[in-house]
């Protein structure tokens, strides 16, 4: 059914701008997009939708999920983490391929795809998973439809780890798609358990605390700083020797951010919420709640982290989204479950970083909305653009609220930021025109959100 909806007096903040303005959406396309006054034939629509007072901003794209699905599905799957991504004004994700069976197969990517559109309540996208055996399927991947290649190199799970030499040049050689690099030196991870273990015992705690006069906090003493920099040198070494496209995932750490150029869009970073928001020194407080690999390092590289924002050195802004069972998390650095749940209160954490005077409000549309649709070629999403998609979230910044369990729709329940107070509220998103939650709840059990498609 053809519908059109108008939204008025609303805060633009779009490629660099906020002004105020008025966006026509028609089906599942922005037709019209006005500044200034509104005009009287603007006006004269169905389903007009006063914004006075609000934000309008593209919907956020997620490019780094753990959806979980399938194989996992007791801790998470498409179905809810795209209902806690649409509270969230998530209007596209891109999933990760360490699931159960690996995403390393066309046979499975397709299996996925066919998931996602019986599941995902907004746009979704998938990567291949690159493995030690896989290389030669790498040139054959369908570019209009797979995000990119992941690597793991470091620690995975079954076979995804691809840290020999002659391996890991091979798929950069081979893969004609942006490879998203998770860089830790195994090696060095290795050495560093071992030498915990020794010292320490064998499930070694997380929470930070004083032994042998001075600090211990196991778990990025082991996902080390020097383990995260040599895995990332290596990998923009390769990426410029081949001429292959590169982000790096998660960077955590100041020296990393050295190997990094501002302007360069061959080899990026990618800075994920956790590492924007903690430091070690929140383990005492959070324990393994906020165990991820790479680990949460120290004040000193969240400081760096967030100034490389505004620098242009980081290029992105996503989740690592990945949620366990709490049951997972029990244990300490060894034993504990890494990953955290993000998707649904990254936006509104990061509205917060804008109000500390961290990045600004046209910045964070620019992280988390228009350089993810451009590092990955997402067509017609991702910009306020007349003939673009609709996909828009509306914030506002008037009564705040309190993060409790009973507001978190991933399946697992629990979020490291309970209990945070925050300024900033969801209060509409629109998915392909639809809007698809109003603030307190989804719409239409039934919507369904597209595959993105790629402009290569």
């Amino acid at each position: 059914m053809h519908s059109r909806r108008l939204i008025l007096n609303t805060m633009i903040v779009n490629e660099g701008q906020c002004r105020k303005g008025h966006v026509l959406i028609d089906d599942d396309r922005i037709e019209r997009i006005v500044f200034g006054e509104a005009p009287r034939d603007l006006i004269d629509v169905a389903g007009v939708i006063d914004g006075e007072g609000s934000w309008l901003l593209p919907g956020v794209i997620d490019t780094h999920v753990h959806f979980r699905d399938p194989g996992l599905t007791y801790k998470a799957d498409m179905e809810s983490e795209s209902r806690a991504a649409a509270m969230g004004g998530v209007t596209t994700w891109l999933d990760m391929p360490n699931t159960v069976p690996q995403t390393t197969t066309r046979e499975a990517f397709s299996e996925k795809m066919a998931l996602a559109a019986r599941k995902s309540r907004v746009n979704y996208g998938f990567f291949f998973g690159a493995t030690t055996d896989n290389v030669d399927v790498l040139p054959k991947l369908n570019r209009r439809k797979v995000a990119g290649v992941k690597l793991f190199m470091g620690a995975s799970t079954g076979n995804m780890l691809v840290d020999d030499e002659a391996a890991l040049r091979a798929v950069f050689e081979n893969s004609r798609l942006p490879i998203v690099a998770h860089c830790e030196d195994s090696a060095v991870i290795a050495r560093r358990m071992a030498e915990a273990r020794e010292r320490y015992g064998d499930d070694l705690q997380i929470e930070m605390r004083i032994a042998y006069g001075f600090n211990v906090c196991h778990h990025p003493e082991i996902r080390s700083a020097e383990a995260c920099y040599a895995s990332t040198v290596k990998a923009v070494a390769l990426a410029t020797e081949t001429g292959a496209r590169l982000h790096v995932a998660h960077i955590t750490t100041e020296r990393e951010l050295g190997l990094f150029s501002a302007g360069d869009t061959h080899i990026t970073a990618e800075a994920c919420v956790p590492h924007l928001l903690f430091t070690d020194a929140d383990y005492a407080r959070l324990g393994t709640r906020i165990k991820c690999n790479p680990a949460v390092k120290t004040a000193a590289d969240r400081a760096a982290l967030r100034r490389a924002l505004s620098e242009g050195i980081i290029s992105s802004i996503a989740t690592d989204h990945a949620p366990h069972a709490l049951t997972d998390k029990v244990g300490g650095a060894a034993r504990a479950a890494s990953g955290m749940p993000m998707v649904q209160f990254s936006l509104v954490a990061m509205l917060d970083l804008v109000d500390e005077g961290v990045l600004s409000i046209e910045r964070l549309v620019e992280l988390m909305c228009h350089a993810p649709a451009r590092l990955f070629n997402i067509e017609n999403r991702g910009f306020l653009r007349e003939g673009y998609k609709a996909d828009l979230v509306m914030v506002r910044r008037d009564h705040p609220w309190t993060l409790t369990p009973n507001r978190i729709a991933s399946r697992c329940n629990w979020s490291p930021l309970e209990g945070h107070t925050f300024k900033w509220r969801v209060a509409r998103t629109f998915c392909n025109g639809f809007q698809i939650y109003n603030g307190h709840r989804l719409t239409d059990e039934s919507f369904r959100g597209e595959a993105v498609t790629f402009d290569r």
